[in-house]
């Protein structure tokens, strides 16, 4: 597979490359000015946290709801900005919520602020790569991440910064250090790990497509399996699935075969569990992919391909780094099946809707 002589492609790959950089510039940024702390101090404390988001800022909010239940020991759940406007008696307030957007304009993130702000007079926190969009003037708190942004249609860089900058909030709430020096360690622990894990699913597709791609992971990972799903979706236009790893068992393993390509995201939490599901899997015939921090002779016997991070920060800051495979898979079997996953098929970086169900609700302009 080459692309020299092609530009298709090029702003999504080069995202994807810059990504440990721009997680250097963003954590900079909000950690030395102190703006993190000044936020945290502004937003409400013994509440429930909900973190809000459409597609991939979905995604990003359940990996971010995980992290942040478990640094802070604080309840946390995501929830889709669509269930806040269509089932509103399901958001849970009193609460924090948290809306996620990297356009800042997204139509039912907006409707959603303003809902919880205008409506329930509830103070929000809004995470965005855009500069003066709807959802800034709506919130009454705002990180912002410009560096973050992107050229190309997919997120990639903006959504691994978006979730490193929610972790780091989560440790700052729990007042741990040890947490946010291992975020400012993990850029330049990720860099030189980029071209192994480029080679390793460079390799796996160079080989073959498949009919069936399946995600499973379990707490955060979970979040990331949600997303390498979506994106080799959005890039490839294949058909791809995401469970958690010990529910894969339960009915969803009859889809098995030759075809499907099973990526696990180990957790250290359920390690030796999640090894038995991909023993398992691979007796049934799957094709198996693995990222875990470290691999193991059980591991080496059934993953026909591994990744190992080899990360020295927690579980939980892994997150961000482990889905760049996802990124990677999406990218490379977009690319083999002749689409341009800078401009994926009947997609585009916002969704506005005109309004919903005729009614009088305007999209974000």
């Amino acid at each position: 597979m080459t692309f020299s002589s092609s530009t298709e492609g090029v702003h999504t790959i080069a995202e994807i490359l810059s990504e440990p950089q721009t997680w250097t510039r963003c954590l900079s940024e909000l950690l030395d000015s102190g703006q993190l702390a000044k936020i945290n101090e502004k937003l409400n404390k013994n509440v429930e946290w909900v973190f809000v988001g459409c597609g991939s800022s979905f995604y990003l909010a359940q990996i971010a709801a995980s992290s942040w239940s478990i640094l802070t020991g604080i309840p946390a759940r995501a929830i889709p900005a669509s269930e806040i406007l269509l089932f509103p008696e399901l958001f849970p307030a009193p609460c924090q919520p948290v809306f996620i957007s990297r356009s800042g304009r997204t139509s039912e993130i907006v409707e959603a602020a303003q809902y919880a702000e205008s409506d329930l007079g509830i103070q929000s926190l809004a995470i965005t790569c855009g500069i003066g969009t709807p959802i800034e003037e709506i919130c009454s708190n705002v990180i912002r991440l410009s560096p973050a942004d992107e050229k190309s249609t997919v997120m990639t860089r903006s959504f691994t910064s978006m979730l490193l900058a929610l972790q780091a909030l989560a440790a700052d709430r729990a007042s741990s250090k040890s947490f946010l020096t291992s975020l400012r360690a993990l850029p330049t622990q990720v860099a030189p790990r980029l071209d192994g894990m480029q080679a390793t699913v460079r390799s796996l597709v160079d080989k073959r497509t498949y009919a069936d791609y399946v995600f499973l992971g379990q707490g955060p990972f979970f979040g990331v399996a949600q997303e390498s799903m979506l994106k080799v979706k959005e890039m490839s236009c294949s058909y791809a699935q995401a469970f958690h790893t010990l529910e894969f068992r339960h009915g969803p393993k009859a889809i098995v075969s030759p075809e499907t390509l099973l990526t696990f995201f180990l957790s250290e939490s359920g390690f030796a569990d999640e090894i038995s599901v991909l023993q398992e899997m691979k007796e049934l015939g799957a094709t198996t992919l693995v990222i875990s921090n470290s691999i193991n002779a059980a591991i080496r016997a059934s993953a026909d391909y591994s990744i190992e991070l080899s990360l020295d920060v927690p579980q939980v800051a892994r997150a961000a780094a482990a889905v760049i495979t996802g990124q990677f898979l999406g990218f490379y079997t977009g690319m083999r099946k002749g689409f341009n996953p800078d401009r994926p098929r009947n997609l585009s970086r916002v969704v506005m809707l005109d309004g919903r169900n005729g009614g009088s609700r305007r999209a974000a302009t």
